[in-house]
């Protein structure tokens, strides 16, 4: 005779069979909450493995650009040797095993939301990226390139968000999009630690709006990654606590000359990067196109000669010179902001994976170290190197509120939160002038450049056969080996 609880277990389990049989509704109702709960799962899973993946890729580039600066410093003739071996092989990887890993991440991003729906799409958003993204980044900032993490991990966040997608349950209607801002604003939060500009980072420049149950999932995938980058690399801002002081007439002053210089300066930057990566024309952008190893070592030995001339100052994404000019430890030559904006334009060139958003940082910091001598601001340069950052970085990408917020956290610089928004918009209104937004700029090209070609033996359409006379329009640009449309 079975035991008294066995009894009673099999028979709750054929009443609560009944339970199902007699009533349809209650078994849809569990069905449904379990798709939910599965749904919700996947989500959390996600933006957990955004936020590892962060920490991971953060760490080991502050490994590499740390092991590169020993070396240097032992030997200042090894760069001339690692730099352009380094160049070469991370583009020759990039081409050979990851293609769409090149750049940035952010124009990928934009561009894999925006994209048609079309056969022979080459995907710029993959498992095979974010390994890409993450090692080449790596051996490229370990080679002494002055490029940045942080547009990188949006591209890995995407990607591992949109890989995720795949197992939501299609009952839940999310579109695939939402997931792709998610990803990308989670990666942000995480690299920066700056949960705030996530969120206005994805709806500021991921995409122009946000519906109710997009910004849950946004939120959702933020804090998590957040919580997890909090846990390995602590609760300390980006740059830590900085010292600002200054009275508001300094603050006015310094908010009108900075606006100038930096909008200027930064969309002078933000138009070479988007004539670099559309429109470059010339024997130099030949040789780029024709042999793409060798342009990037010859990228790689002129990184190598500026660092060389510079001391060191001008490799790696520039966190560690920035750290200490806003801390004031640390006295650096006029010609810092000027090399690293050297050298950050010369490694967006050579094609490597990486971001720009951490030298365009630097590249701030340096500009602020020029003007204060010039407006009597070099006993307490705080204020003025928070402005240039948010300033220069505003002008570059043309997302003001984003550039204030990231700085804002970075540097728990609420005090001057005011000066930093008057910048921000003003240095990307000057900007335009000079130049188009860099992202959106980028990402309408590769969109073009990544449409399927039609094959050279498909059977021509009845529009195609027809005579001149009876085709409407004017005819399709050619294109060259590049993709590039000619006039």
């Amino acid at each position: 005779m079975p035991p008294l609880f066995a009894v009673k277990t099999w028979r709750n389990q054929i009443r609560r069979t009944w339970l199902y049989v007699k009533h349809p509704s209650l078994r849809r109702r569990n069905h449904a909450y379990f798709k939910v709960w599965l749904g919700r799962v996947v989500l959390w899973a996600g933006g957990i493995g955004v936020g590892l993946l962060a920490v991971g890729f953060a760490d080991m580039s502050d490994a590499a650009v740390h092991h590169f600066r020993a070396l240097a410093t032992e030997n200042p003739y090894l760069p001339f040797v690692i730099t352009p071996l380094g160049g070469a092989l991370c583009v020759w990887l990039t081409r050979r095993f990851f293609p769409g890993a090149e750049g940035s991440g952010i124009p990928q991003a934009i561009a894999e939301m925006s994209r048609p729906d079309v056969r022979g799409w080459r995907p710029l958003l993959s498992v095979r990226i974010i390994f890409g993204k993450v090692l080449v980044g790596v051996a490229a900032l370990g080679s002494g390139f002055s490029l940045g993490r942080e547009g990188p991990t949006v591209q890995v966040g995407a990607s591992l968000l949109n890989a995720m997608h795949r197992y939501l349950p299609g009952g839940l209607h999310i579109p695939r999009n939402h997931m792709l801002v998610a990803g990308g604003a989670a990666g942000i939060a995480a690299a920066f630690n700056t949960p705030l500009a996530g969120v206005v980072f994805a709806i500021e420049e991921l995409t122009r709006s946000v519906e109710a149950r997009m910004s849950g999932l946004i939120i959702t995938a933020i804090v998590l990654a957040g919580i997890v980058s909090q846990a390995f690399l602590g609760k300390a801002s980006y740059f830590g606590e900085i010292a600002i002081a200054g009275t508001d007439r300094e603050m006015a002053t310094a908010v009108a000359i900075t606006s100038l210089v930096c909008g200027v300066a930064g969309g002078l930057f933000s138009r070479m990067l988007i004539i670099s990566s559309i429109s470059w024309t010339g024997r130099l952008a030949d040789m780029r196109r024709l042999y793409p190893i060798r342009f990037a070592a010859a990228c790689g030995f002129l990184v190598a000669a500026l660092g060389f001339a510079t001391n060191g100052v001008s490799f790696g994404s520039g966190y560690t010179e920035t750290r200490a000019l806003l801390e004031g430890t640390s006295e650096l030559s006029w010609y810092y902001g000027p090399a690293k904006f050297i050298a950050t334009l010369i490694a967006y060139l050579s094609g490597l994976p990486g971001g720009i958003f951490a030298p365009s940082l630097a590249i701030g910091a340096g500009i602020g170290h020029d003007l204060a001598p010039l407006i009597g601001q070099q006993d307490a340069p705080g204020m003025l190197l928070v402005l240039c950052m948010a300033g220069f970085l505003a002008a570059v990408t043309q997302a003001p509120i984003t550039s204030f917020i990231i700085v804002m956290e970075m540097v728990d610089g609420y005090s001057v939160v005011i000066g930093l928004m008057a910048v921000s918009l003003l240095s990307s209104g000057v900007s335009r002038i000079f130049s188009q937004p860099l992202y959106h700029t980028v990402a309408k090209h590769m969109i073009a450049r990544n449409m399927p070609r039609p094959h050279p033996h498909a059977k021509a359409s009845p529009a195609a056969t027809a005579s001149p006379a009876e085709s409407a329009g004017p005819p399709a640009p050619s294109a060259d080996a590049g993709g590039t449309p000619k006039a």
